[in-house]
């Protein structure tokens, strides 16, 4: 087996399904045009590995016919084009929903129709049929929401027949999905919730929906909203240009949404047909089921909903291997990427840290606010958090009492840069030097380095970052105040912080919920919106611009600092790896299969405005699996006893916090063997 046919690279292994939603060539009532257009738009998905295609409602005979549906010709037409579907597609990839007019029992129903692998696998009829303004469905077709454990003849064979048929690929674990038809997501109470309570993760819609002046928002609010509060996978498909326009004109829109965020969108009004494409994360919608113990009480309070729908197994006959990714994976999940909502998302995230700061200021009745400024970006950011809660209480800059305090390894620039923005920021500024201090506990305590010996271990870092924090207590307790806490989401999770007397320990954790890269962004975002003047918006361009290091160890010889990502890894990869753990139980090998490809190509999916210095990195399998390794090993190995005894602090991301009393609560004395496992024994030999 070759580098690249190992398991790791085929998405099915990952839980991921290829979907699509299709806008075939229609022409009104011509059912072997439309056939032929169905057929076209399957083997152009199967030409794309794609898994499971959405056709629109009634697509084979085509929508708006009005009393022609009920001609027994254009009946009979429609049941033969399904036989030539089924034999034309029968050796193709793609799982097929199409929409069709199906008799029974001397009714019509507006049905969907599941073809695979060249078996019509069963008929959802349609639950909800609209009849006021422009429809009236029931003046052609029988509701079907009553239909359960029924059967239907099509071409001589007995198919499931009924709104109680879930499809399942037996071979591939999470590819489970449901039926809806158009307006029945439209209705207080739509079938496909119940659906997916009873385990699909993919909900499909065949929707007709002629197009309105704002109508294309009323079915995203609708899409989005299924997909997030059913907790699933929502694909929709619009009749497009072909349909009669008698009365009413479409869009062809095709939308897909997973977990309330959408994934791939048509283009509308397209004379051409279309196939919107993406990669369904199933895995990812599974494990948020587990977490949401609502969606989990809904299942019991339906009573046992997967014993009211027959379960249509099917092997599911896909291509293997390395096949790319249809998917945009964010290469900084926790940033901010909606384009038209940047300033508002941002806005948010900035506020909740000043308005819990706030909150803390008037519960305390505290006169000052006592932070270590570094020079660098977390003690900058929880400045100007402390300056606009300041602002907004109407007190003056001079309650933050700023202290920056220079040890071995502070360099002349970030010693800068702590002067720069206290003095623009006009709070109550201080210098006090730790090295005596550090000197006379490094002698006591019997260190080499206090015999003059270059010996820079963890102790003698340790000395230094505890001296500053008991420094910035006793301040605080002299000057009736209380300490900001400037660690960050990043370093709680890699463990980087020391513990107790230490920068894990602060009066009020205001960081404590923001990762690094949220951190820069915010900056970024701060000087970009004006939220202080000019001078404090260069002091805090140098910030940016400044190589993140604890500065403990003095540069060596060649002038070269302590590098804080050349020990513990690229931020962005470690924010990247915490956010697809924690948030949603990823393990190592998928985090690292989402890693590579996102990261795997310069400048793919990042934002160059906001991260310039990083909008064309890279990084390959290897150096993303050693990091991830590392990250692992420090975050359920060695460093959740340092989470455990967390001060308060608000949570700022969706993506997750690390508080015990919030997201995370994990025993101290765990070990990483598992995950460990699960990396070495799933991601391709790294040697």
């Amino acid at each position: 087996m070759s580098y690249r046919e190992h398991p790791f690279f085929d998405m099915h292994t990952h839980g991921f399904v290829r979907v699509a939603t299709a806008t075939p060539r229609v022409r009104t009532a011509d059912v072997a045009f439309n056939s032929r257009a169905i057929i076209e738009q399957a083997k152009a998905a199967h030409e794309q590995s794609v898994d499971l295609v959405l056709y629109p409602e009634m697509c084979l005979s085509s929508y708006a016919l009005d009393d022609l549906v009920m001609q027994s010709a254009l009946l009979d037409a429609v049941e033969r084009e399904v036989e030539t579907i089924r034999a034309a597609t029968a050796d193709l990839v793609p799982v097929l929903v199409i929409g069709a007019p199906l008799r029974r029992n001397g009714r019509i129903y507006n049905c969907a129709l599941v073809i695979a692998d060249g078996e019509v696998l069963g008929a959802v009829p349609k639950s909800y049929l609209p009849n006021y303004r422009e429809f009236y469905e029931k003046r052609w077709f029988a509701r079907g929401n009553n239909c359960r454990d029924l059967w239907l003849k099509v071409n001589g064979a007995e198919i499931p027949f009924g709104t109680d048929l879930l499809f399942s690929a037996s071979n591939l674990p999470g590819f489970v999905f449901g039926i809806e038809i158009c307006e029945d997501f439209w209705s207080p109470i739509q079938p496909g919730t119940m659906a997916a309570l009873a385990g699909a993760t993919i909900l499909l819609n065949l929707s007709a929906s002629n197009i309105t002046i704002g109508k294309s928002d009323e079915r995203h609010l609708l899409s989005r909203a299924s997909s997030s509060r059913s907790v699933c996978a929502y694909a929709y498909s619009a009749s497009g240009h072909g349909e009669s326009t008698t009365d009413l004109a479409w869009d062809g829109q095709g939308m897909i949404y997973e977990l309330g965020d959408l994934m791939a969108e048509s283009v509308r009004f397209d004379l051409e047909p279309e196939l919107c494409v993406t990669d369904i994360d199933t895995r990812r919608i599974l494990n948020d089921r587990m977490r949401m113990q609502t969606f989990n009480d809904a299942v019991e309070d339906a009573g046992r909903p997967e014993d009211r729908f027959r379960t249509i197994g099917f092997d599911h006959r896909y291509e293997a291997g390395d096949i790319g990714l249809r998917r945009k994976i964010r290469r900084f999940p926790f940033v901010p990427n909606r384009q038209d909502k940047l300033d508002q998302d941002a806005y948010e995230a900035f506020n909740i840290q000043v308005d819990a700061l706030m909150r803390r200021m008037q519960a305390t009745g505290s006169k000052s606010l006592v932070i270590g400024i570094s020079g660098g970006l977390d003690s900058t950011h929880a400045l100007i958090v402390a300056a606009k809660a300041c602002e907004r209480l109407g007190l003056p800059p001079t309650t933050i009492r700023g202290y920056t305090m220079p040890g071995f390894g502070t360099s002349e620039g970030t010693k800068g840069n702590a002067w720069a923005l206290m003095e623009a920021f006009g709070v109550t500024a201080e210098e006090i030097d730790i090295r005596p201090a550090a000197e006379t506990m490094l002698k006591d305590m019997g260190h080499p380095f206090a015999d003059g010996d270059p010996v820079y271990d963890t102790t003698f870092e340790n000395v230094q970052a505890g001296l500053r924090t008991d420094y910035l207590f006793r301040l605080a307790g002299h000057h009736h105040g209380f300490v900001i806490g400037t660690g960050d989401l990043s370093e709680l999770a890699l463990g980087w912080c020391t513990y107790g007397v230490g920068d894990q320990m602060s009066h009020y954790a205001v960081n404590a919920g923001v990762p690094k890269t949220l951190i820069q962004y915010l900056i970024r975002w701060a000087t970009r919106t004006d939220q202080f003047d000019g001078r404090v918006d260069g002091a805090l361009e140098r910030v940016l611009a400044t190589e993140i290091s604890p500065e403990l160890v003095p540069a060596g010889e060649d002038g070269e600092i302590q590098s804080t990502e050349s020990l513990i890894g690229p931020y962005e990869l470690n924010d990247f790896f915490l956010h697809h753990i924690v948030r949603f139980g990823q393990p190592p090998s998928h985090v690292a299969f989402l890693a590579w490809h996102a990261w795997r190509d310069a400048n793919e999916g990042s934002w160059p405005h906001e991260f310039p210095d990083r909008a064309k990195n890279a990084y390959d399998l290897p150096t993303i699996a050693g990091w991830l390794e590392k990250f692992c090993q420090r975050f359920f190995g060695f460093s959740q006893f340092k989470r455990s005894a967390l001060p308060n602090g608000p949570k700022v991301s969706a993506g997750g916090a690390l508080s015990p009393r919030g997201d995370w609560r994990a025993p101290s004395d765990a070990v990483a063997d598992v995950w460990l496992a699960d990396l070495r024994d799933n991601v391709p030999d790294r040697s």
